[in-house]
């Protein structure tokens, strides 16, 4: 409003013609009188100059209030109406007067300009000091603001805090108590697996003496069976008592023969249902009771016979059981035919038992084997000493990881393995599983490695060449060389070939009396575990391995040994083993297994070797040795012989052994 009256153009007052109505009707009450004197001019000038001053403050109450003073266009039109018509009333005012009036609007206009100048210029230092305590206060409110808003973040992040370590706290509490959980469940779970392993514990305890106790009664059974058997020989008529023609014999014969026939066919079943129950002991025992009471019956009998006419014939008796001795002797043991790598004509009967020579040979390495293992007694009987048992292991592991590795591999890996053997046998220290090994190690070292390389190179034989035929070459031209450095290796696999693989002597054990029926097992090479032998093919198998292996050594040397030198166990055993086998009796299924092998492997060499005398040999076996075998065949056991005949018949038509398959070039080495 202010500004407003101060930049408007100059107007009248509203209150202007209030004003000049006054002063000109007192204007007009003097006129008159001051026609007639002057005097009076100055009083009226004075009262003019008074309603002046009063009209001041009457102006100035009314122009102070600006706001509510606005003049209006219908206000000031009346005015100048009423100053019109005053101006008709009043056609003539005196010029001083008029000028005195308007210049007292005037200094009154200016007056009020000035003090609306000062209001204006109070009103904006108000406003300034509004506009700064404003901006003062916003700023502190800004400043209020942000540390608010600042505190908040404080706040919320405190917040955060707390909640994440509260979560923290949380989850670490959850994690005790799962670990807690854990630690229950695993103290349960060992619990339970305690009681687990002590039921194991149980029912293997309860197992093991059910074996017992079946091995037992299936023993008892043996021993029962061996005894019957025994009884059953002392009631032969045609045998003991061919003097007493007055005693027939006969039923006890055909009673004896029922009991066992029954004994055995208990112990069939038995074996097909695994051991023995009491009852089938018991029924054993009742067949040997009544065994030996037809034993008793019988002797008695004849002792009745026998006390009647010793006394006639007592020197003619003495005389007859010496004859019936010497044809029991000449039953058991026929005498060898004369067939010799010459080639004379084969008679009629051949050994059962290998050549006396032959078996002096075999007893000597298998005193040669039980000496080293006598010499290292202080190593495979030790048990407490923790040093002594380490180099044991180390140097069983040596010995036989190197022989595990050989197979158709590259000759330079082939050598390395060889070079590795031969270092640890001559000494040296060589790398095993990270540590270092030398039979220095201990006094006993090098025989205990003499015989765990032999039997390694046995065990090889028996299960990787018996299941890959091709491995033989690598293995034997390995186990050559170190034979012919290491002689002693050597006696040692024989030794242990021997036994295992009897045939490889030939040897054909014999059942002694006293010998258990599982041991006599054993002695012809087959595996019995609890007290159950291995099937007829895989003993076949194994045979066949180790005969593979035998056969392959015989012919091959080590290409970068001494070669000026013998073989140290070369063809020539192979050709007396060939003799040897054909001198004695064949054995179904194991006879034409190994033949065939033997030939397969070795035919090629010992024909290049003997030339017309192989050849006189192989038209012996399929002439006079091959119908031998054929007539023991039985129907289930013709693979083998049928196998074995192929290999002749195609043999012997293309005069020619074809080289083995696997057999090592002369490329191979380059390799």
């Amino acid at each position: 409003d202010i500004l407003e009256g101060c930049m408007s153009p100059l107007v009248l007052s509203p209150y202007s013609g209030w004003v000049l109505d006054r002063m000109i009707g007192q204007s007009a009450q003097e006129i008159t009188p001051s026609r007639s004197s002057t005097p009076k001019e100055s009083t009226l000038l004075a009262n003019q100059s008074s309603s002046l001053e009063k009209v001041t403050p009457a102006s100035r109450r009314g122009s102070s209030p600006l706001s509510s003073a606005e003049p209006s266009e219908t206000k000031g039109n009346d005015d100048l109406s009423l100053l019109e018509t005053d101006q008709e009333v009043f056609p003539a005012v005196l010029p001083s007067k008029v000028a005195e009036v308007e210049g007292c609007i005037r200094m009154y206009e200016e007056m009020h300009r000035l003090k609306g100048k000062e209001g204006l210029r109070q009103r904006q230092e108000q406003q300034e000091q509004m506009v700064r305590a404003v901006y003062d206060l916003a700023s502190e409110q800004l400043k209020r603001f942000d540390e608010l808003k600042e505190l908040k973040q404080h706040q919320e992040f405190q917040d955060l805090q707390e909640v994440m370590e509260k979560s923290s706290k949380e989850a670490q509490g959850q994690q005790e108590k799962l670990k807690e959980e854990h630690r229950h469940r695993a103290k349960v779970l060992n619990l339970k697996l305690r009681e687990a392993e002590q039921q194991r514990q149980r029912q293997e305890e309860l197992e093991r003496l059910r074996k017992e106790e079946g091995q037992e009664r299936l023993r008892r059974l043996y021993s029962i069976q061996e005894e019957v058997l025994q009884l059953n020989q002392q009631i032969d008529p045609n045998y003991r008592h061919k003097d007493l023609p007055r005693i027939d014999l006969s039923a006890y014969s055909n009673r004896g023969n029922q009991i066992c026939g029954l004994v055995s066919g208990l112990i069939r079943t038995t074996s097909e249902r695994g051991f023995p129950t009491q009852v089938d002991v018991a029924n054993t025992e009742r067949a040997l009771q009544e065994m030996r009471g037809l034993i008793s019956s019988m002797q008695q009998e004849i002792a009745a016979a026998v006390e009647e006419k010793r006394r006639k014939d007592e020197e003619e008796e003495r005389q007859k059981k010496k004859e019936l001795l010497k044809k029991e002797q000449m039953k058991a043991q026929t005498p060898a035919p004369a067939q010799q790598s010459g080639g004379k004509q084969q008679k009629e009967g051949l050994q059962v038992k290998a050549e006396e020579s032959t078996m002096q040979w075999y007893q000597q390495l298998q005193d040669a084997a039980e000496q080293c293992i006598a010499s290292f007694s202080g190593i495979s009987n030790c048990k407490d000493n923790n040093e002594v048992k380490k180099i044991k292991t180390d140097l069983q592991k040596a010995a036989t990881i190197p022989v595990s590795q050989i197979s158709r591999i590259a000759g330079s890996q082939l050598r390395e393995i060889f070079d590795k053997i031969n270092n640890l046998l001559s000494g040296k220290s060589v790398q095993s599983g990270g540590r270092t090994v030398s039979v220095t190690q201990h006094p006993q070292g090098l025989d205990f490695v003499y015989y765990k390389l032999a039997e390694k190179f046995v065990n090889q034989g028996e299960e990787e060449v018996a299941s890959h035929r091709d491995a033989a070459f690598p293995i034997a031209v390995v186990a050559s060389g170190i034979w012919e450095i290491h002689p002693r290796v050597g006696d040692l696999f024989l030794a242990h070939l021997h036994k295992k693989c009897p045939y490889s002597v030939p040897f054909y054990p014999a059942l002694k009396e006293g010998t258990s029926m599982e041991e006599y097992q054993r002695m012809l090479g087959y595996q019995v575990k609890d007290s159950k032998m291995e099937e007829q093919d895989h003993f076949l198998k194994r045979m066949s391995g180790m005969i593979r292996l035998y056969a392959a050594i015989i012919q091959l040397r080590w290409p970068y040994g001494n070669k000026q030198g013998t073989h140290p166990h070369g063809l020539n055993y192979g050709w007396r083993w060939l003799a040897q086998m054909l001198n004695m009796e064949p054995l179904a299924d194991v006879t034409a297994t190994l033949l065939f092998d033997f030939l397969e492997v070795c035919g090629n060499a010992l024909m290049k070797q003997y030339q017309v005398q192989f050849w006189k040999m192989m038209l012996l076996i399929r002439e006079d040795y091959f119908p031998r075998i054929e007539a023991i065949t039985s129907s289930g056991q013709m693979g083998s012989l049928m196998r074995f005949k192929q290999f002749l018949e195609e043999c012997l038509q293309q005069k020619e052994i074809p080289l083995p398959k696997g057999t090592l070039q002369s490329s191979f080495w380059r390799t």
